[in-house]
């Protein structure tokens, strides 16, 4: 069955060197006994023109195939992409579509829809966005050991992924479309760095309740709008918040601002969506806010990405900037303005990286290991960067003291702790030091240093000398952290 993905098309397409690089991985893989193969194709990567190019092939040697996707709203999407790439004999599985066809060698099915209908013999299962892990798929997989199944994702990382799935492919990175041109360039800010301590975390991620009322403070929500009238060069924006309460008010506050903005959640219509699309790409609307409606599937000229909803996941992460890649005209670079700290929580896009599938049983927690390169804001253009130089404006890091250059990362030495018995001597001397250079900095009182001192580690500084020291960035955002912390509770105190 090597040669299920041999057959040559009629009329051959030009592929991308990335896409016949995926496409001979996928062989080889097959080629080696593996029957369940997951292909990593980052955003812009051209998913549908490489799967176009293995169901011809697949195709020409007298099979049949079915292309999964993850939404009814993107059936008819897939269906002209496929035409358009010269495969005609196509049949839809779902409901009445106009499309039913079931002696057409090609079905394109929703999961949705495959979840209820008798499914079609085929040599060939691709599945579009397989790391959102649907039973009927895996249930397909365990009664159709013969068939071959090819999955496609820009984050295939979810748990337990490689249990079902046998092998991972990853024929280029984010970073390598960047610099080959086929994806923008991209500069990130985190103007806010929110206080998620104490937020409850359910299935690893925070729970969507407790996030959202951190971040519905108004002094954020109105940081969020400041900030983008200040950087945001009337860019075309999408807006990422933590619900539909939070999504909502920030589409209010930029109206308000008189900023043109949209509001798409789950259940606006297609005819409704489609409108502010077009809206959208005139002009006429500036920034569309959402919660994770358009995350996937989404193809809009973007060049601003806001980000307001914190997450511990790489994959909502990747998925939300990934929205902003694709270079369009006019969208050349992307501004990237995270108010959710996720860059710094999470490492810059181009710095996440996975070789292969995750294992995890069932039951058992995963485990997942920060990103090697988290970012630091640029303390000359705020810019977030890793290394010593900023590659936006030059400024040099410097080295100070508690902080150790290893392999031309910043890495530092003191691990946050909030309990003084936790802490050594000489970690408290470099906060208390950093406090003290910072209320300088500042025209402060010598008593906000000792004030800063005692919130961390609940006691004041006695015995510590009074030597100043440059704040590093764990110093900065822990102290923009408790400003924000502090705008918030007198809100609270206000209402």
């Amino acid at each position: 069955m090597l040669d299920l993905l041999t057959g040559q098309s009629a009329k051959p397409k030009t592929l991308r060197p990335h896409q016949a690089r995926a496409i001979e991985a996928i062989r080889q893989s097959l080629g080696k006994g593996n029957r369940r193969v997951v292909c990593q194709g980052p955003t812009g990567f051209g998913k549908t023109l490489t799967a176009a190019k293995v169901i011809e092939g697949a195709l020409a040697k007298g099979n049949r195939v079915i292309f999964t996707a993850p939404a009814v709203s993107l059936i008819d999407q897939t269906v002209s992409a496929f035409e358009n790439e010269g495969i005609r004999d196509i049949g839809v599985m779902q409901a009445n579509h106009p499309r039913t066809d079931a002696l057409a060698r090609v079905q394109v099915a929703s999961v949705q829809t495959l979840a209820r209908r008798e499914i079609p013999e085929a040599s060939l299962i691709i599945v579009d966005e397989c790391h959102l892990r649907a039973k009927v798929i895996e249930e397909l997989m365990d009664s159709r050991e013969d068939v071959f199944f090819i999955g496609l994702s820009a984050t295939p990382w979810a748990k337990g992924m490689g249990r079902r799935w046998q092998d991972l492919v990853i024929p280029c990175t984010i970073g390598e479309l960047i610099e080959a041109g086929y994806l923008s360039q991209f500069t990130a800010y985190a103007p806010d760095v929110p206080d998620m301590t104490g937020v409850k975390v359910s299935k690893g991620d925070y729970a969507e309740g407790d996030a959202a009322e951190v971040m519905q403070g108004n002094a954020l929500m109105a940081s969020v709008v400041d900030t983008w009238l200040g950087k945001g060069q009337n860019r075309p924006t999408l807006l990422f918040g933590v619900n539909r309460a939070h999504a909502k008010a920030l589409s209010e506050e930029f109206e308000r601002a008189g900023v043109a903005t949209a509001y798409v959640d789950a259940f606006t219509d297609t005819v409704e969506r489609s409108i502010i699309e077009r809206r959208f790409r005139s002009g006429e609307v500036k920034v569309a806010c959402s919660v994770r409606t358009l995350t996937t599937g989404v193809d809009w000229p973007v060049s601003c990405i806001i980000d307001a909803a914190p997450t511990k996941s790489e994959m909502l992460h990747v998925q939300k900037i990934g929205r902003g890649l694709r270079v369009n005209p006019g969208t050349e670079d992307l501004l990237i303005l995270d108010h959710a700290g996720n860059s710094l929580r999470n490492g810059l896009v181009t710095d996440i990286e996975h070789h292969t599938l995750d294992k995890t049983a069932p039951g058992e927690r995963q485990e997942r290991k920060p990103s090697e390169k988290l970012p630091r804001e640029c303390a000359n253009c705020a810019a977030l960067h890793t290394g010593l130089t900023c590659p936006f404006c030059g400024h040099e890091r410097k080295p100070v003291a508690g902080v150790e250059t290893v392999d031309g990362e910043l890495v530092e030495l003191t691990p946050k702790r909030a309990k003084s018995e936790k802490a050594t001597r000489e970690e408290k001397q470099s906060v208390y030091s950093m406090a003290l250079w910072m209320a300088d900095q500042r025209g402060y009182k010598p008593g906000w240093a000792a004030n800063k001192y005692r919130e961390k580690f609940g006691v004041w500084p006695r015995g510590l000398s009074d030597e100043r020291r440059p704040a590093d960035q764990g110093f900065l955002n822990w102290e923009k952290s408790r400003r924000i912390a502090w705008a918030k509770s007198k809100q609270k105190g206000a209402s």
